[in-house]
């Protein structure tokens, strides 16, 4: 069986993501089996959103290796725990790497389907942010893109990046890591420097005189 460079970061982007869930799940005190589909549905949500989208099946309904690489994780993070949980940032990197990879993932996987490049771009940002917003919904928290935090418009400039590279004929190899840097390294400014996007604020009612 060929494996391509594609298929090695959806394998890493599903390590990465899976793992995030995982990690946010123990902090619930969630047993194995919940930390299991927690970190399973934030690695395939986003792409079985695309996949819908699309007009497809979805990805892993033809393929176990998913369930196998959420399997891992969760191993890897029983084995390791007291390490990880140490690092504060842990939730964070994992959850940018997995976004960062994705969104890769997702623009590619929707050029094969013979979509636009603008389409694309698109499901490229889907791919890569609503795993997280269905782990977020999963455990009762407020989804990061509904916050303040620069989370799915990372993914969007890295689909831009990737449109940019394909219309300049860059080798394909080259453009999918310029797209995965670019969201990577968008969130970390965004967490590091504190940017924000604008809050949409309404006007108060007035108050009703008795």
């Amino acid at each position: 069986m060929n494996i391509s460079f594609v298929d090695i970061i959806d394998y890493v982007g599903t390590f990465a993501f899976a793992t995030s869930g995982i990690r946010l799940a123990s902090k619930k005190n969630f047993d194995l089996f919940g930390a299991l589909i927690v970190g399973f549905v934030t690695a395939v949500g986003g792409g079985t959103l695309r996949d819908i989208m699309l007009g497809k099946n979805p990805f892993w309904f033809n393929q176990s290796s998913y369930i196998i690489i959420t399997i891992f994780a969760l191993l890897f993070f029983v084995l390791f725990h007291k390490y990880i949980s140490k690092i504060g940032t842990t939730l964070f990197l994992f959850d940018t790497i997995g976004i960062g990879l994705f969104t890769v993932v997702g623009f590619h996987k929707t050029i094969e389907c013979g979509f636009s490049l603008w389409v694309a771009t698109l499901m490229a940002m889907f791919t890569g942010a609503a795993g997280g917003v269905i782990r977020d919904i999963l455990l009762n928290e407020v989804p990061l893109i509904f916050r303040r935090d620069i989370y799915a418009l990372a993914c969007w400039f890295g689909g831009l990046v990737y449109l940019i590279g394909i219309k300049l004929n860059v080798p394909e190899l080259i453009t999918q890591i310029a797209c995965a840097t670019t969201v990577i390294t968008i969130r970390i400014c965004a967490v590091t420097y504190h940017w924000r996007m604008f809050v949409l604020r309404g006007h108060p009612r007035p108050a009703i005189a008795k």
